[in-house]
């Protein structure tokens, strides 16, 4: 069952910083949550303002993309007494893309006490695969405020 989530509550539930919201590296890359939930985190990129000298997506951007995916899944998974970070991060880009938006679906692979691995496949607009990322977080306590 996916529990959809508002961008201001999910931000508040993954650690985000409120003071740093204006310079967080999501709205850089115009990021836009689809479906937010424990289970499965999805999330729309432009190409347009992401792209490298050769006119391709910057491989990168998605490295961000998933990044960002993955880390939301993993502080769902974690809870709201936990933070999550990210400590290894690997991309594989299968096929350049050129125009349009780029989806990224994260699902967990692994929720454990001390880590949690998730699996991030981002697809162009006609839904072929262009990268494949796996993101490992370590979950610490959170700190005091």
């Amino acid at each position: 069952m996916t529990e959809y989530v508002s961008e201001d509550s999910l931000a508040q539930y993954a650690g985000v910083d409120p003071t740093a919201t204006e310079q967080q590296l999501n709205d850089k890359i115009g990021l836009r949550f689809v479906e937010v939930g424990a289970e499965r985190v999805v999330g729309t990129m432009p190409v347009e303002g992401n792209r490298q000298p050769y006119g391709l997506l910057h491989g990168g951007a998605n490295a961000v993309l998933a990044e960002a995916l993955g880390s939301t899944v993993a502080a769902l998974n974690a809870g709201p007494d936990k933070m999550t970070l990210g400590f290894e991060l690997s991309c594989t880009h299968h096929r350049g893309v050129r125009d349009g938006l780029v989806t990224g679906t994260a699902v967990p692979v692994h929720v454990g006490r001390g880590t949690i691995t998730t699996e991030i496949v981002l697809t162009d607009e006609s839904g072929r695969r262009t990268c494949t990322a796996r993101l490992s977080c370590i979950v610490r306590d959170r700190p005091a405020a």
